[in-house]
């Protein structure tokens, strides 16, 4: 049997008094992609974090590549790792955030050759191989030079693409990687996402964009008020909901 990529098991998180994930379980295979969507503060945002360990759970339990993320397990309790050991573990998911994220510092190859000379060892020469791999695999082979400030936002955001990949996970991880954009530059980075799921990359997506999901996606999940409120094709979900608030939902973003 195929081993699931990602599995999530009862999944609780919450800030203070505020349940922000009221028990989310998830299977995610190897290959597929998976969008999850649903209104602002529904938890879609938090449970990517908690899938790489950037919050840690209240609550269930989280394995990536049948590996549990940010934990071990020792006479049926889960223990947290420490933040080196965590680094370690995170390594195998990638993450593309709303705001790109990049050193500004750095040029574009030097942003997506640090974390893998740090973190996987690769020598600066295959570093830079890789980098440049990557650069034009999103379409940006000209501009590894170019720093953060002479970029659009939308060629940020496919040097961030890179620079996640550049790590070789697993899984990679969108979270809203489009919403920060203007509308002209939304379609270059949606491209490269296309490319990135044709390729069998497994992924698991936070997006408003209905039009990417259901072209792009196997599964799409609709959350609200931190649980899964429905899931199915693309296709089901989107012309045939059964709860009624995704179909409240649905109403407003077509």
């Amino acid at each position: 049997m195929v081993e699931p990529m990602l599995v999530a098991e009862g999944v609780r998180k919450s800030y203070g008094s505020v349940e922000v994930l009221s028990g989310i379980s998830l299977v995610v295979m190897p290959g597929q992609v998976t969008c999850l969507v649903g209104p602002s503060g529904s938890g879609k945002s938090t449970f990517l974090r908690c899938v790489n360990h950037l919050e840690s759970i209240d609550g269930g339990r989280l394995a990536v590549n049948g590996q549990l993320v940010g934990y071990r397990e020792e006479k049926g309790r889960l223990h947290e790792l420490k933040e080196r050991e965590a680094c370690r573990n995170r390594a195998s998911v990638g993450m593309v955030f709303q705001n790109f994220n990049l050193f500004q510092h750095m040029s574009a190859l030097e942003n997506i050759i640090e974390a893998p000379q740090r973190v996987l060892k690769l020598s600066k020469e295959e570093a830079i191989n890789s980098a440049r791999e990557l650069l034009a695999m999103v379409g940006l082979s000209t501009r590894g030079d170019s720093f953060p400030s002479q970029l659009s936002g939308g060629q940020q955001q496919r040097v961030a693409i890179a620079r996640a990949l550049a790590m070789k996970p697993k899984l990679i991880l969108f979270d809203e990687a489009t919403s920060a954009l203007d509308p002209e530059l939304v379609g270059e980075v949606l491209s490269a996402m296309r490319a990135l799921a044709a390729s069998g990359m497994s992924m698991v997506v936070v997006t408003h964009e209905m039009g990417f999901a259901r072209e792009a996606a196997d599964e799409m999940v609709f959350m609200d008020a931190g649980m899964v409120v429905e899931r199915g094709s693309p296709d089901q979900v989107l012309d045939n909901p059964q709860q009624a608030r995704t179909k409240a939902f649905l109403t407003k973003v077509r």
